[in-house]
């Protein structure tokens, strides 16, 4: 197995698994989303900024500013702040957890592949092209099966 695949899976049950435990600390608090996820990113802060201590002198181009911005306004705005506030929200007043971490990160691959594909980074191929319909299939499936009304 390629180790990407493997933190790709780590990632996964981890997300699983946090998600769990913040849906139910938001909902039993009635925190709100905003709260909360000030809250995962100061502890989040704290780690890795300790454990990245020795990473920092292996950056080979520190110098380069445009790859500082897309760091900045891809994973701290666009993903970290945005996205992690629009899944707190979700956890917040979520039903079902498997359908909120399903949606929400079904939808990473197929807007990846889609920037990658009109920036000209990405290639496709009739098996990824496969695989991101079964997701799209999943999401559609996902949502007749939950029951509305409330």
């Amino acid at each position: 197995m390629k180790i990407y695949i493997l933190y790709a899976m780590l990632a996964g049950v981890a997300w699983g698994l946090g998600g769990y435990f913040e849906k139910a600390g938001l909902q039993s608090m009635k925190m709100p989303p905003i709260v909360g996820i000030t809250v995962r990113t100061f502890v989040a802060l704290i780690i890795l900024g300790m454990i990245s201590l020795p990473a920092w002198k292996n950056i080979s181009n520190p110098a380069d500013f445009k790859a500082w911005l897309m760091i900045l306004i891809g994973g701290g705005i666009i993903a970290g702040s945005l996205g992690m506030w629009s899944f707190y929200a979700a956890l917040s007043t979520s039903e079902n957890l498997g359908v909120t971490l399903a949606v929400a990160f079904a939808l990473a691959p197929i807007t990846g592949t889609a920037i990658g594909l009109i920036n000209g980074t990405q290639k496709i191929d009739l098996k990824i092209a496969i695989g991101l319909m079964a997701i799209i299939g999943g999401i559609i499936l996902i949502q007749l099966a939950h029951k509305t009304g409330k």
